[in-house]
């Protein structure tokens, strides 16, 4: 009985010391990692543990980018797990970015030439207000934009400066590209990401 007492106790110590370990993190930062303590019946074996677990048929593991949540600038809430499995350009811009605004008719064709690409503006470094400014001049509201004014995604997709592309495999691997991408630089990126 005092066995059973011990392995409880031990148990809850663990769960303890990994809740510390989460303390101060913001919510849109990455996901720590859980302890978790799984006891199992003499002569059984353990479950498998998260990372050895395979998504079911059909659904695609998420990669450790996709993981953030964000604000889109018509007020949605926009989960980055939701483009799981697909092709990705993020365009990652500034609105008094003159780059930006240049590429803009190109993200634009693109985006509608390509739509088997999920594509997603990230605004960031001026006022929402500029951003959307900004979307409706250049005419790409068709894209979902999303209002990253603290950096956030920017950070986490490892992005310092606009213009910048994210190019993402369903796999979650990545390429980034530097603009002014003009339509056939981005063509060419697109292809690739697309595996033609």
């Amino acid at each position: 009985m005092s066995s059973v007492r011990t392995t409880a106790a031990m148990a809850m110590l663990v769960l303890l010391a990994a809740a510390c370990g989460t303390a101060g993190q913001d919510e849109t930062g990455p996901s720590a990692a859980t302890a978790t303590t799984v006891t199992s019946a003499p002569g059984s074996s353990p479950p498998a543990s998260p990372a050895e677990t395979t998504p079911a048929a059909g659904t695609a593991a998420v990669p450790a980018a996709l993981r953030f949540s964000a604000r889109t600038l018509d007020g949605q809430t926009f989960q980055g797990e939701s483009l799981a499995g697909k092709p990705i350009a993020f365009w990652f811009w500034a609105p008094w970015c003159p780059k930006c605004l240049s590429e803009a008719p190109a993200v634009k064709t693109a985006a509608a030439q390509y739509d088997d690409v999920a594509f997603v503006g990230v605004a960031s470094l001026d006022t929402e207000a500029a951003m959307k400014e900004f979307v409706q001049r250049t005419g790409t509201g068709d894209l979902v934009h999303l209002s990253d004014a603290k950096g956030a995604v920017w950070t986490k997709l490892g992005v310092s400066e606009q213009s910048t592309f994210v190019f993402m495999e369903p796999d979650g691997s990545t390429q980034k590209a530097s603009g002014p991408l003009g339509r056939d630089k981005l063509d060419e990126h697109l292809r690739t990401l697309l595996g033609r």
